[in-house]
């Protein structure tokens, strides 16, 4: 009869255990380790609506993604009409308006991240540096058609305005008072034959084309060009501080509107844009800031 080898059987035994041990400890193979982090989550929201907010929505989304490189934000225009509605909708995240929301429209959230001076501009030869609100009434219903009623050269005068659905428009003709009540109707009284321009930019390239033209835009888009005139209303400059205080008259806030209480990324953006950092950068754009 054989020896049984009792030393070579315990050393089998140990062996295996160690191996069987080892096994047992190793992570799977797809199982992340504590030393292999997750990778951040990316999040995206769409924003559309006024093309007068558009610009300096854009500003402020770049400077949250420079501290945010996860966050993707789709910025639209469409005009304040659009914003509203897809936001009442909940098709997109956030809608941008530069109007006040009518009564019906009160169910949005809405938070105010700019307050805007309309300035009314003319072609830097036009010779009228003032107009009052009643003559700029006159001109966009059609009522006074030459420069000469009001002070400038013998000339007919060009109205340029913006599409329906603009909040600048919107504003315009609220401020102006050019929306006048008809039955049970309210019914926007500009001249027909007024140009209609989609943007803020094209009412500005046309009024600079035309020596003879007028027309309206954001006083934070207008401010520093050199190759359109912002006029007086009422003797008031369309200036910051005039707008501040309420003595230049047609001024207007731009909104952001939520169908509800905003979440995630779209409230952190809305932070961003409340906090002291966001309204530096809304004056930095010529607009003044909602929160002091």
């Amino acid at each position: 009869m054989k020896k049984i080898n009792i030393k070579g059987i315990l050393s089998l035994v140990l062996v295996t255990g160690v191996i069987l041990a080892g096994c047992s400890g190793q992570p799977a193979q797809n199982e992340p380790t504590p030393e292999q982090p997750k990778e951040p989550e990316k999040q995206s929201i769409v924003i559309n609506g006024s093309t007068s907010v558009q610009p300096l929505a854009e500003e402020l989304s770049n400077a949250f993604k420079s501290k945010n490189p996860n966050a993707t934000i789709d910025i639209q225009g469409g005009g304040s009409g659009v914003g509203i509605k897809s936001a009442e909708d909940g098709v997109v995240d956030i809608g941008m308006s530069s109007r006040d929301l009518k009564p019906e429209e009160k169910s949005l959230k809405e938070f105010k991240i700019a307050i805007d001076g309309i300035a009314v501009i003319v072609h830097p030869e036009n010779g009228v540096k003032d107009l009052t609100v009643e003559q700029l009434r006159k001109i966009y219903t059609g009522q006074i058609t030459n420069w000469k009623e009001v002070g400038g050269k013998d000339a007919k005068i060009t109205v340029v305005t913006r599409e329906e659905g603009s909040g600048t428009r919107g504003a315009f003709i609220e401020l102006v008072k050019l929306e006048v009540t008809e039955g049970d109707k309210k019914v926007d009284k500009t001249l027909a034959s007024a140009i209609t321009q989609g943007s803020t930019g094209a009412v500005m390239i046309t009024v600079a084309g035309d020596a003879n033209a007028i027309g309206f835009a954001s006083f934070g888009s207008a401010k520093d060009k050199t190759d359109i005139k912002l006029i007086n209303i009422d003797g008031a400059e369309c200036s910051e501080e005039n707008i501040a205080t309420g003595t230049y008259k047609i001024s207007r806030p731009f909104l952001m509107l939520t169908k509800d209480e905003p979440t995630g990324l779209a409230k952190a953006f809305l932070d961003f844009i409340l906090s002291a950092e966001g309204q530096e950068i809304v004056a930095e754009n010529n607009y003044l800031k909602a929160v002091k």
